[in-house]
């Protein structure tokens, strides 16, 4: 090309979630069975969706209306259902004109970030959600800006790391929330929430909350939305239909827009999301119109308490079978459908290695982990799809200093949930030589 093409912040769009998806077809043409756990589609992983739920599909599939253009920020009855909601919380109040449609909430944050101007930073929290992360940093032509979470405290953020963050630094403008978080499947604590609102507050920041899994919470914990603790500061809540109907085909994600009016830069903001939907004429229309129809139905909340059942003795299941396992660190989760090991410091090098039976799938592996500088935890993954046949993420690629590793809690076939967990397990004890305390 005469001139360079691409802007330097191209090269942190990565989605190392569907990257590895790449590996593991090579390891499964070599003759290795490959159990997916890279990947947050409860479609794959076996679930069903309700046939209740698909009548009300198949019936706006017959209606003529179905197929034509909507409001460019979406079907307004929608809308006004989702407002009527959202009011119900009792927290800060809204209408339809609050609420724009996306395909999908790739397509929001995409947009988000896309018309921030490079120096006005979003900050994170790490592990990050490669989509954030990778969005935010294509935008700004640098790293992404980030926020720890702490494994040692069941993956709370460090509330004093922000602080300081956002203090010292002046391009900050806005904070990202991922509540219930993917990937560690923490629920935030209604405190934490409400000092994330402190900060902002004190230094003229907005707030994102990404609530894809708000309505995905087991064991007791319960997550708190983006209006009932947000109070006067300006705040975008994300949420979608893919993963509680679920639904990830759907593509269909909105936002919802708090105190507005509150601040001029904010309102531009809004303003020049719903113009940029506008450009495109409006979002898919059929799960729109599917959402009053599904939310409403008394078969709903029903639904969604006993999908929330499985997924919490999923996670007791997991948890009894990995919590014996040292020089790993594991916390129970409590919302969405991942969870994330973490290895202890100083457990990983780079000689250990898992055997691989299967000559070509050995080759593959061994060609992988020789990349310099290969991180040390992608160099588990690799050992555990070419060994085991277990497709996993590592924790490097979120946007994280730590090394681990990201798992699904959404396999419906509990035959095959405790094999490949029982895998996973194996394949760390023979990985860092250690002996399980209760042998």
């Amino acid at each position: 090309m005469r001139r360079k093409l691409l802007r330097t912040g191209a090269d942190e769009l990565s989605y190392e979630i569907r990257g590895i998806v790449k590996k593991a077809e090579l390891v499964a043409n070599a003759g290795q069975d490959i159990s997916w756990e890279n990947i947050g589609d409860p479609i794959q992983k076996h679930a069903s969706v309700p046939q209740w739920i698909k009548d009300i599909i198949s019936d706006l599939s017959q209606q003529d209306r179905t197929y034509g253009y909507c409001h460019s920020k979406g079907v307004l009855e929608t809308r006004e259902f989702l407002a009527k909601k959202n009011n119900e919380l009792g927290g800060v109040q809204i209408t339809a004109e609050d609420i724009l449609f996306f395909n999908g909430l790739g397509d929001a944050i995409a947009k988000i970030y896309q018309f921030l101007v490079p120096t006005a930073r979003i900050i994170g929290p790490s592990p990050a959600y490669s989509t954030h992360s990778s969005a935010e940093a294509a935008h700004a032509n640098d790293h992404p800006v980030t926020y720890n979470l702490d494994p040692g405290n069941n993956w709370y953020p460090d509330m004093d790391d922000i602080y300081q963050k956002v203090k010292y630094n002046s391009n900050i403008v806005g904070i990202l929330i991922i509540n219930p978080d993917n990937p560690t499947g923490m629920v935030y604590p209604r405190e934490v929430l409400e000092r994330f609102v402190e900060i902002a507050r004190e230094f003229n920041l907005f707030l994102i909350s990404d609530e894809i899994y708000i309505n995905i919470t087991y064991n007791g914990a319960e997550a708190w939305s983006l209006p009932e603790y947000i109070g006067d500061v300006p705040g975008i809540a994300l949420k979608g239909l893919s993963k509680e109907v679920p639904w990830p085909g759907s593509r269909c994600g909105w936002a919802k827009f708090y105190n507005r009016k509150k601040d001029v830069e904010f309102d531009k903001l809004c303003t020049t999301l719903e113009n940029a939907k506008m450009i495109e004429v409006s979002s898919t229309k059929l799960p729109q119109l599917a959402i009053p129809k599904i939310m409403s139905d008394p078969r709903y909340q029903l639904h969604l308490e006993e999908n929330n059942r499985k997924i919490g003795e999923k996670s007791r299941r997991i948890s009894e079978i990995l919590k014996d396992v040292e020089g790993v660190h594991f916390n129970p989760t409590n919302g969405a459908f991942y969870n994330t090991i973490i290895f202890k410091k100083g457990v990983l090098n780079g000689n250990q290695k898992l055997e691989i039976k299967n000559e070509k799938v050995r080759e593959l592996v061994e060609s992988w982990v020789s990349v310099p500088d290969m991180p040390l935890d992608k160099r588990f993954v690799y050992y555990l799809l070419g060994a085991k046949g277990v497709c996993v993420v590592p924790i490097s690629s979120f946007c994280s200093d730590l090394n681990g590793f990201r798992v699904t809690l959404l396999e419906e076939d509990t035959d095959q949930l405790e094999e490949t967990f029982r895998k996973i397990h194996d394949a760390l004890v023979e990985y860092l030589e250690v002996v399980p305390e209760n042998a």
